[in-house]
């Protein structure tokens, strides 16, 4: 029954939106702000992964003894020059040590270790003796 008072919301919410679904989603969540049954038959599907994550997210917090919020109050600006707009975005994308959801503190360094002197001192003998062959 819920899933067809929720389809039931959502071709409404079509309606008034005249068929946009950008618009329609907008109207979907002001109603759910007051209508618990529509929320909840549109999480439904959902729950499992939500609480998953939300319990995830508070162990990872107890075990680093990082309990501040993640959410800034204000919000960044995204930079929309034309130059420049979606660069962080695509360069995140290609990058393997791009953070995955509900696992943003555990994205690893990007900084290099610094080589050990006995690296060291096999790089350049190995380089030595690629001089002295030729």
């Amino acid at each position: 029954m819920s899933r067809e008072y929720a389809e039931d919301r959502i071709r409404e919410a079509l309606k008034l939106a005249k068929g946009n679904a950008t618009k329609a989603r907008q109207q979907i969540i002001a109603w759910t702000a007051t209508d618990a049954r529509l929320l909840q038959a549109l999480a439904k599907p959902h729950l499992t992964g939500i609480v998953a994550h939300a319990i995830d997210r508070v162990i990872y917090h107890q075990a680093t003894g990082d309990e501040s919020e993640e959410i800034p109050a204000t919000p960044r600006p995204l930079n929309m020059e034309p130059d420049t707009f979606g660069k962080e975005i695509l360069k995140a994308l290609q990058s393997s040590d791009t953070a995955r959801f509900g696992q943003e503190g555990a994205v690893p360094s990007t900084k290099r270790p610094k080589a050990s002197q006995s690296h060291i001192d096999a790089m350049k003998k190995i380089a030595g003796k690629k001089k002295k062959d030729d």
